[in-house]
């Protein structure tokens, strides 16, 4: 049996097959469907029936070549059928590494579908016609990346056939791309010309570019580094449920089972209880039904504490020289995905972790134009789609941390009380306390924090 702590060693292992989440983002006919088909079917992803499927509708059509758009065309039947549009998830594996792809629409009104797809990925391929270079969409693209602190973005300029290959077009408009995007700091930025429909540096090597000489599109996403190591942040474990089994085998046993959030927790390690700020120490970790000295993230297990202290689901445990401090004023950029407006004044539940409270949002200090990056002030609501940056008063205080330090829990969701509507996604910057005159009239429901 493998020890824990070679467990642990295999973490940094570079022969054990890594997973990259990925999102892919364009504008409407760029392509992005015969992209995402290209590197199904070429990287041998695609099941015979589904092939022998797409072979037939293109036969019918009259097309000599299988359109291996239609292999992500259910989507854009929901969409012609006016069906609630979501992101399509899609799973595939090469020898090299294991993919969870997130294919989002391309259309400017659901710009939130992307924000969706992009929050949980470590790499965003943009997709841009040749022909039309880098567009609003792009820059609006390139901008939430950017905003969900996406560590990689991949350029990839399609439809290079139509454009004969030429290298002038692909540097300009790579050159163009890059300045803007480094501008909002996306850190890593790689160019690739590509044609999805005649698979140029899609999966093979293109003979029509020999003047480039880099990755082709799966090759660099079998390499791109993996750079989402939980290990690396500080501890943080939100509990998700209270162990006592009051049993004759157990009879004083307590437990705090969760998942790891982040980070690595270690027995006779000195925690704190958030957001009583309580101390103890870690006398036992149990997982898989057995006692182990060391637990890291993702792993769910159950910790056992020294001392007898008061601790319900939503409380979150954490290393004592690492602890966030609480808040009830967060400040935070969100983007609104409901269809009803999120105003000041409105009463919300905030859900940050296993942790779900009342709160009232009490700012709406500025709205994000994503086509030129400026800032409009005071908004008063945000609608459908829109970015911006709001003041929320909690009733009980939260454990944040910043969305910079860690994407898991420095986010978190506005909540509709009344339906449970999920209203906003919101990401967590620094914390402060207001000072703004914004009146919230107190009611009989507990509301005036």
């Amino acid at each position: 049996m493998t020890s824990t702590t070679d467990q642990f060693a295999s973490l940094a292992d570079p022969s054990v097959t890594t997973l990259l989440r990925f999102a892919t983002a364009g504008s409407v006919d760029d392509g992005k469907s015969t992209l995402v088909g290209r590197l199904l079917h070429d990287s041998k992803s695609v099941l015979t029936d589904q092939m022998e499927a797409v072979e037939a509708v293109s036969a019918q059509r009259g097309q000599e070549a299988p359109d291996l758009a239609l292999l992500t065309d259910g989507l854009r039947a929901e969409r012609e059928q006016g069906i609630t549009i979501d992101v399509a998830y899609r799973y595939f594996a090469t020898a090299r590494r294991r993919f969870i792809l997130a294919d989002t629409p391309g259309h400017v009104q659901y710009t939130r579908n992307m924000v969706t797809g992009a929050s949980t990925a470590d790499l965003a391929v943009v997709l841009v016609d040749a022909r039309n270079g880098v567009i609003e969409q792009t820059r609006r693209h390139a901008a939430v990346a950017a905003l969900l602190r996406v560590p990689h973005v991949v350029l990839a300029v399609n439809k290079m056939d139509l454009v004969g290959y030429e290298e002038t077009v692909f540097a300009a408009i790579a050159e163009e791309f890059t300045a803007y995007a480094s501008d909002l700091g996306v850190p890593e930025i790689t160019a690739i010309p590509i044609s999805a429909l005649a698979g140029d540096n899609v999966v093979e090597p293109s003979a029509n570019m020999d003047w480039y000489g880099g990755p082709t599109v799966l090759e660099h996403l079998e390499t791109v580094p993996v750079s989402h190591d939980l290990t690396a942040c500080p501890a943080r474990f939100p509990v998700q449920y209270v162990i006592r089994p009051q049993s004759a085998e157990h009879p004083d046993y307590r437990g705090y089972a969760g998942q790891i959030a982040s980070g690595v927790l270690r027995v006779g390690e000195a925690v704190t209880v958030l957001p009583s700020g309580r101390t103890s120490t870690v006398v036992g970790i149990d997982a898989l039904g057995e006692s182990v000295d060391i637990a890291w993230a993702p792993q769910s297990v159950t910790l056992r504490l020294a001392d007898d202290i008061d601790i319900s689901r939503g409380d979150l445990i954490a290393p004592t020289a690492s602890a966030p401090a609480t808040t009830q004023d967060v400040e935070a950029t969100v983007c609104h995905v409901a269809d009803q407006p999120l105003a000041v004044g409105a009463r919300v539940l905030i859900k940050h972790t296993t942790r779900t409270v009342k709160a009232i949002v009490k700012e709406i200090p500025s709205r994000l134009t994503l086509d030129d990056l400026s800032q409009h002030p005071n908004p008063g609501q945000l609608v459908a789609n829109d970015i911006g940056r709001v003041v929320v008063r909690t009733a009980e205080p939260l454990a944040l941390d910043a969305y910079a330090d860690s994407r898991r829990t420095g986010s978190f969701l506005l909540i509709d009380p009344a339906d449970g509507t999920t209203l906003a996604a919101g990401m967590a910057g620094e914390s402060f306390a207001s000072t703004a005159e914004t009146t919230v009239q107190a009611d009989e429901e507990g509301w005036d924090f």
